[in-house]
């Protein structure tokens, strides 16, 4: 795992760099998709989401989910296209911070099955590149990541 600025970056995962979204592709083929640190960082302590609900269709670019907090409003964009086939609401219903204080764990968003993997993952990045990358994003936005208490 790589950190930068008290940010990490797993080198497993995909990353939608200029989205800030993190991809783990699964043995079925599914990806999950969530906040990356310096994306939680960014938003700051989140005050609601509002989370595609499964079934629903999401195209690459638009929204998974609606991200609100004190500092911030916006959408989760995703960075592949696909169907919703869970989604993390419970978790986020019972605690609102869940990705401010993990979020490449129980910080997950949602779970899609995607159509065009081999197409659209050329875009991502993982491994040595997605840290160095990051780090680079990280410098340049003077980001330092953080973690919300308990």
């Amino acid at each position: 795992m790589g950190i930068w600025a008290g940010c990490e970056i797993p080198e497993e995962l995909y990353y939608d760099v200029e989205r800030d979204v993190w991809v783990r592709l699964h043995e079925d083929g599914d990806v999950t998709l969530g906040m990356t640190d310096a994306a939680q960082t960014r938003a700051g302590k989140l005050a609601h989401i509002l989370i595609k609900k499964v079934g629903k269709h999401i195209e690459r670019g638009r929204s998974a989910a609606t991200v609100e907090s004190a500092k911030w409003a916006g959408p989760l964009p995703s960075p592949l296209t696909g169907t919703v086939v869970a989604n993390n609401a419970e978790s986020f219903r019972a605690d609102v911070l869940v990705a401010n204080r993990d979020p490449y764990g129980e910080g997950w968003v949602v779970r899609l099955a995607p159509e065009l993997w081999e197409d659209e993952s050329a875009h991502l990045v993982t491994g040595a590149e997605a840290v160095e990358r990051y780090r680079e994003r990280i410098r340049e936005m003077g980001i330092h990541c953080y973690r919300c208490e308990e």
